[in-house]
């Protein structure tokens, strides 16, 4: 039986970029953990605080031919895992 392992090995022409992923609660979604945040800041004295809302920053290093290449990859592995459509928006930026 032969073993195989995975290997990943950069083409000349592919570059490696950075994705910056935030996904965040939609507006009509609860958001408890922002709720509780809120409360707890009000309660140390910072009561200029209004409406608080908590989500996630997820940092990528993708190799991609282009910039074009790393957005359209990036939007597929958020639409397939990293946000929840359902209750979750999410954005990006590509930096290089």
């Amino acid at each position: 039986m032969r073993k195989f392992t995975a290997a990943f090995v950069r083409l000349p022409e592919e570059e490696s970029v950075r994705a910056r992923v935030f996904v965040m609660p939609k507006k009509e979604v609860l958001d408890p953990q922002g709720k509780a945040v809120a409360r707890s800041l009000h309660a140390l004295g910072f009561t200029e605080v209004g409406e608080v809302r908590v989500g996630k920053l997820i940092e990528l290093e993708l190799r991609a031919s282009d910039r074009h290449q790393a957005a359209e990859r990036t939007e597929a592995m958020c639409r397939k895992l990293l946000a929840n459509g359902v209750i979750e928006d999410f954005s990006f930026e590509i930096e290089e």
